[in-house]
């Protein structure tokens, strides 16, 4: 009895059909994979900047209440400037260490300066170590909440005030804060600015030292 060749043509017919659905199938679960990794990832950075997971620490502190000093305990701090490939900035702490009491408030500064002759934003992202005083490392006052323009040649002070927590392992005796400047994305391409009444401050120290080279 010769095979029914309808019946072979039908069954080749719905294999392809179930192979084009599991192919169609595994493409959507791959897409949609990847487009949840996309988003995932502005997610977890707005989760670790709440938490402070991950060291990152870019959100306001703001307290109704007075933190108690405490005397007792010293905490070295130190400080870490850097410029993200691409950052065409010049960026230092003025200050690499300080030793405080936690609860009490410090201020530090940094400077940074545009060396090109075009306007320039950057966004400083900060991070602590260890991880598990990122929580308790609290900001009053940075140059990291908002973007910073400097235009041309422009050299700029940018104080950061601080208050570590009291409630702090007490196995902690270090912590350093670092920052990394990140340029916008778009900023490198302004054009070239031209003025030269550019307002550039001279009271600040790197401006200072070439004025004295000079």
């Amino acid at each position: 009895m010769e095979p029914n060749k309808t019946d072979n043509k039908e069954v080749i017919t719905d294999s392809n059909k179930s192979t084009k659905s599991i192919v169609h199938n595994l493409l959507f679960v791959v897409a949609g994979m990847f487009c949840f990794g996309f988003a995932l990832v502005p997610l977890y950075d707005v989760f670790c900047e709440y938490t402070g997971l991950n060291g990152k620490t870019g959100v306001q502190y703001v307290s109704e209440e007075m933190l108690q000093v405490d005397t007792s305990r010293n905490i070295k701090v130190e400080f870490l400037a850097n410029t993200n490939d691409g950052m065409p900035w010049e960026f230092k702490a003025l200050t690499y260490s300080i030793n405080v009491h936690p609860g009490e408030t410090a201020r530090v500064e940094f400077i940074a300066k545009n060396v090109t002759d075009r306007d320039i934003i950057g966004r400083a992202v900060p991070s602590v170590s260890p991880g598990i005083a990122a929580s308790h490392f609290q900001k009053t006052e940075c140059f990291c909440f908002t973007e910073q323009l400097l235009k041309a040649g422009e050299e700029k002070l940018m104080p950061v005030v601080f208050v570590i927590d009291p409630s702090i392992d007490e196995d902690v005796h270090e912590v350093t804060l670092s920052y990394t400047f990140f340029i916008k994305p778009g900023s490198e391409d302004a054009a070239v600015n031209t003025d030269k009444k550019i307002s550039v401050a001279l009271s600040t120290p790197l401006a200072q030292q070439q004025k004295l080279r000079n």
